[in-house]
């Protein structure tokens, strides 16, 4: 027996002791007493929305796309959004293990950060097994990244607010790292979970809503669930890191942060182009632009910014899919129901 450990000891850790980031002298594996249930919420939330996508069948699917019945633009839409899925479900994955989990100081927001990072993973499978169902060019779809401007320059994007903090000598102990780390949160949770990934989330639902590409919308469906809870987490931990380290949220930053949210919004734009060169199910690019102003406008009044565009939702139809002012509310009162991607009831 290891009797050091016995007498001696440090003195137990008390909830109020917590904190978000730097928290030096507590120990970041005890759970313990609890300081921030926010976080204990989103974990088993995240648990009850466990689904898998080879619980979807494809059959229909695979029917249609070899088939005749789907136009080449509407070919281009799918694969495009599966181009930029399958390597933007890898760069929030690395991000989440190689970067934040590090710098988070918290045993109740780490736990949330493994469960989040395993759905990453169940995302990127996803994607693999739609292409492999489809028999899709995988080579095609997975590079997508390098070889597609208008999705090269996103993912470009979510680098950048990656590489300081993935340097070996980064600490969030100085005020310039702590707010390049606040800026990093704002970067993939509000820019990459949720606003780069909403324009696909519209295209591949449409179909769905048409009663086609039913098992890929099936997944979709799951994958919109998860990455709200995503953001809903990501909503808390960076106004709770504001809370904690007020000094951070200077003018300049807040300056800073919406000139990102803007840059976002065109690189999305850009996107939505691309993918919809000539329009097709009611979609254009013009409805885009008021759409992505909206949820812009949404995600920056959750953490504490004025909206900028003022634009109104011109996709009524997604708010029968998850009510974006009142995303937690959604989670909260629906995804309790749910054990099985199979038993799911969306009535």
């Amino acid at each position: 027996m290891h009797t050091e450990f016995l007498f001696g000891a440090p003195a137990r850790v008390e909830a109020t002791q917590k904190r978000l980031i730097n928290a030096a002298n507590v120990d970041v594996n005890q759970l313990l007493p609890l300081r921030y249930k926010w976080a204990w919420e989103h974990y088993t939330n995240g648990c009850a929305n466990h689904w898998m996508p080879t619980e979807v069948p494809m059959a229909r699917d695979i029917e249609l796309w070899k088939s005749n019945r789907l136009s080449p633009d509407e070919r281009r839409v799918i694969l495009r959004n599966l181009g930029f899925f399958s390597t933007a479900e890898s760069l929030v994955g690395n991000n989440l293990v190689l970067a934040i989990f590090k710098h988070v100081t918290n045993a109740e927001c780490r736990q949330y950060l493994l469960r989040q990072a395993f759905e990453e993973a169940v995302h990127t499978h996803t994607f693999l097994y739609i292409v492999d169902s489809l028999g899709l060019d995988e080579r095609e779809v997975f590079n997508m990244y390098r070889e597609i401007p208008a999705i090269a320059r996103k993912d470009e994007f979510e680098m950048e607010l990656t590489a300081a903090v993935m340097e070996p000598d980064f600490s969030t102990e100085t005020f310039e790292g702590a707010q390049k780390f606040l800026e990093n949160l704002i970067g993939y949770y509000i820019i990459m979970e949720g606003i780069f990934f909403y324009t696909g989330f519209v295209m591949m639902l449409s179909f769905h809503r048409q009663n086609r590409m039913t098992g890929v919308g099936e997944q979709f469906q799951y994958i919109l669930r998860d990455e709200t809870i995503h953001l809903n987490f990501g909503v808390d931990l960076i106004n709770g890191i504001k809370s904690e380290n007020p000094e951070l949220w200077t003018p300049e930053f807040q300056a800073y942060i919406l000139e990102r949210v803007d840059q976002a919004v065109e690189l999305e734009l850009d996107y939505a182009r691309d993918c919809l060169p000539h329009g097709i199910m009611g979609l254009n690019v013009e409805l885009f632009r008021d759409y992505l102003g909206y949820i812009a406008d949404r995600r920056l009044e959750r953490i504490g910014l004025v909206p900028q565009y003022g634009t109104k939702n011109p996709f009524p139809w997604m708010g029968e899919t998850i009510d974006l002012p009142k995303e937690k509310n959604f989670f909260e009162t629906r995804v309790t129901e749910y054990q099985t991607a199979g038993a799911l009831n969306w009535d």
